[in-house]
């Protein structure tokens, strides 16, 4: 069995912003910083993947979506809104991922 056969599977599907200072892409920086957190509190336990809305590797959004949306494990755990850390986190501990030592 593959290490990753045992992670939890965390999806962020983004996209990049245009405003007057150009195009942003705040939602990829945001969920590097996530992954780097939960990373750091979970170990290898989790593995963070983030897509841009038109990536062809992106997980089918399910109808009504809004960005960002999380995944965790293909189940939606949040639409529109932000990427809010602790929301993931009392999810994952939920799904009984512990922190790590």
């Amino acid at each position: 069995m593959s290490d990753n056969a045992n992670r939890t599977l965390v999806q962020i599907v983004g996209a990049p912003v245009a405003c007057a200072a150009g195009v942003k892409d705040t939602w990829r920086e945001v969920a590097g910083w996530a992954a780097g957190q939960l990373s750091q509190r979970f170990g290898k336990q989790v593995q963070v993947e983030y897509y841009d809305l038109f990536d062809p590797a992106c997980p089918p959004l399910p109808p009504g979506a809004q960005l960002p949306l999380i995944l965790v494990n293909g189940e939606v755990l949040s639409s529109g809104g932000k990427i809010a850390i602790p929301v993931i986190r009392k999810r994952l501990e939920s799904l009984g991922l512990v922190p790590s030592q």
